[in-house]
């Protein structure tokens, strides 16, 4: 607005502006008349094109056999359903890695049985809880595998 009024325009009334697009909001424009629209944006109105009706299917009717069948189904068992293999058995863990275990569910199993028979906690039961889940939990982080025994990949990237 500072522009305007440096080329010696009149000042814009804002106030006015703004009533003038509200009484003008729900009037329709004359037919005919220029709209603020480029010319690319305005889009023909077309007639929706009616869709061709299906073509007729002929209808064919199956005799219907009444009566016993004389056949009977199969029992196949092989076939009948979907038995998955054994899975195969757990990997051999050490002994370290079962202490590191049971210290690290045992530990706060511990103390909650201290809370659940509400029984004092006492030094040596918060010692061994928390320090068992802490060092149970550092000793298995500190013994998992990096991945760098695999040598079916040689360097590790893609080979070009």
């Amino acid at each position: 607005m500072a522009d305007r009024e440096d080329e010696g325009a009149a000042p814009l009334d804002e106030d006015a502006a703004w009533a003038a697009l509200i009484a003008g909001f729900d009037e329709e424009p004359a037919p005919g008349a220029k709209s603020a629209w480029p010319d690319a944006e305005n889009v023909a109105e077309e007639p929706p094109v009616p869709k061709a009706p299906p073509p007729a299917r002929s209808i064919v009717v199956h005799p219907v056999i009444q009566g016993p069948r004389d056949y009977e189904l199969e029992d196949d068992d092989e076939d009948a359903h979907f038995v998955p293999p054994e899975p195969p058995p757990l990997p051999e863990t050490d002994v370290t890695t079962k202490f590191a275990w049971i210290a690290v569910l045992g530990g706060p199993l511990l103390l909650l049985a201290f809370v659940l028979f509400q029984l004092e906690l006492t030094w040596w039961a918060i010692l061994v809880g928390v320090g068992g889940f802490l060092g149970g939990f550092a000793t298995l982080v500190a013994r998992m595998r990096t991945g760098e025994d695999d040598d079916d990949r040689p360097g590790g990237g893609a080979v070009v």
